[in-house]
Parts: structure tokens; C-alpha cells; sequence
């Protein structure tokens, strides 16, 4: 038996979507609307839901010049330092986490399963908790206050490691042996087989390395020691400051907005893949 689908069972999870849509959106309008303003109108709660009259002037400061009360370093800088470190961190979780799961999948080497496990451990110690050892070797080696200081520890990824071994067990036994009788070697199998049915798992780990290596905050902190260096969520915590009169508020929110762009139009833009690299069971 059919049951017909009721204007009431149609509309009530259209408006539950769309209010949970306002209470999460709203925030976001609000610091949209704040970098709009000058910081009078901000600190005074005197704004209006209409966006204000400064937001070409707050946006250009920000981006050029920087908040010189708080950063000496203009916000576009720090953009693309975070940009840098995000796509790296993203790009070389990828590149290594393919590799190793590759090994371990397809090849037969003594302690094989051991090695797996030792990579998959390392899930139970983040940065956190090894953040002294890990800044003493990036200090050691001379690596502060580099792209290189700022990206390295991070990239390797137990996580993507396992999804990837997950992923290369489904790859059929018969397309393998397929490939040895064409005469591809496992460089060959590797770059002409694997990696293309690896594109809409690649795409999905992407987008989550990519927000990961972007929201990172702890470790620029203290790896970086120049301005120039700094990242846009070290910059956002440096603007807002103990004294509420001296935060200049508008610059801050338009700091978060610019933060905000990035993450977004990746996830935008990566959606479809991201989305068919998460549910997609048929290989």
C-alpha cells in the first residue's frame, strides 16, 4: 500500500531545514553586517540588520594596511600563508597516505601488518600531545618561521592512510592480475589504475585536510615568531584583545568574513566529489 505524502509531512522538514539554516547563517550575517560599519556604531550596538556605509573602506584597510592597533602584517598576507599551509598540508596528507596504503595493500614485506599498525597508533597522538618534542626537531633543524616548519609535522595522516588501505582491499583481484598480463609494473598499476578510481576519495580527504590544515592554530602559534609569517586564525585572536575598547571590532569581523571565503569555496566547489567520495560503495 501506497501512502500519499500530506502537505503537512512535505512542509514541516522544509521549515525545520530552514531554521536550523537561520540559527547557524545568523552569526555569520552578523559579522558580515559588523565589518560594514565604523567601530563606534560596532562597540555602541547601534547597528541596523542593513549593512553599513564602511565596508569597502574596513575591507581595503584590512587586506592592504592591517589592524595597526593589534597586527602590524596586512590580512592579505596572512590569507595567503594560510592558503600555502592548508593546500600542502592537504596535497602532501594525499600523496603520502596513497603511497603508504598502496605498500601495504599490494605489496607482501615482512612485518607488513605491524607497519600498518604502528601508522594507525599514531592516531592517539595529535600534535598536542607531542608539541614538545615536534617544536624542539622544527627548532633544531632551523625550520621556525618556515613554510616548510609550518607544514611538515602535520602531513603525515594515519587517518587518510586507513581510508586508503579501506578503499585499495575493494579493488578487485582479477583487475590486478588484468594488469600484470598487460605488463604494467606497480608504478604503471599505481599512476594508470589506481589513482583514477581514487578521485572521489582524493577529492573528499582533500576538502576535510584542507579545512584541518587551515583551522590550525596551535602549532603556527608557536612556530611562527614573525608577522609576516602569521596565519589568518592567529591574526583574528591577535585583533580581539583583553581590553574590549581597543579591539577595533569591524576590522575583526572583517577579518573572520575573509577567513570564512576560502573553506567555503572549496567545499562549494568540491561538493559533488565530496559528497560521492563519502557514500559512493560501488568501485
Amino acid at each position: 500500500m501506497v501512502e500519499r505524502e500530506t502537505l503537512v509531512g512535505r512542509v514541516v522538514p522544509h521549515v525545520v531545514l530552514l531554521v536550523g539554516v537561520c540559527i547557524v547563517a545568523f552569526p555569520v550575517y552578523l559579522a558580515l553586517l559588523a565589518s560594514t560599519y565604523d567601530a563606534g556604531t560596532v562597540q555602541n550596538g547601534q547597528m541596523s540588520l542593513l549593512p553599513g556605509g564602511q565596508m569597502l573602506e574596513n575591507y581595503e584597510r584590512i587586506i592592504f594596511s592591517g589592524a595597526r592597533a593589534t597586527t602590524r602584517e596586512p590580512v592579505g598576507t596572512m590569507l595567503l600563508n594560510s592558503f600555502a599551509m592548508a593546500m600542502i598540508i592537504a596535497l602532501g596528507k594525499i600523496a603520502i597516505s596513497l603511497i603508504s596504503a598502496y605498500a601495504i595493500v599490494f605489496f607482501r614485506f615482512p612485518f607488513r601488518m605491524a607497519a600498518f599498525w604502528l601508522i594507525f597508533v599514531t592516531l592517539m597522538l595529535p600534535v598536542e600531545v607531542r608539541i614538545y618534542p615536534t617544536y624542539k626537531i622544527v627548532a633544531d633543524l632551523g625550520l621556525l618561521d618556515t613554510y616548510t616548519g609550518l607544514t611538515l609535522p602535520l602531513i603525515a595522516s594515519a587517518t587518510a592512510t586507513l581510508l586508503f588501505r579501506q578503499f585499495f582491499m575493494t579493488v578487485p583481484e582479477e583487475l590486478v592480475e588484468a594488469s600484470k598480463i598487460d605488463g604494467a609494473g606497480p608504478v604503471r598499476f599505481f599512476k594508470d589504475t589506481l589513482l583514477p578510481l581514487s578521485v572521489t576519495t582524493m577529492a573528499a580527504l582533500f576538502v576535510i585536510q584542507f579545512i584541518y590544515g587551515w583551522n590550525q592554530y596551535l602549532w603556527p602559534l608557536l612556530i611562527t615568531t614573525r608577522d609576516n609569517m602569521q596565519t589568518i586564525v592567529i591574526g583574528i585572536k591577535k585583533m580581539i584583545v583583553t581590553q574590549d575598547a581597543l579591539t577595533e571590532w569591524q576590522l575583526a569581523m572583517a577579518t573572520a568574513v575573509l577567513a570564512l571565503l576560502p573553506p567555503v569555496v572549496v567545499v562549494v566547489a568540491m561538493q559533488k566529489l565530496f559528497v560521492k567520495g563519502l557514500v559512493e560503495t560501488e568501485k
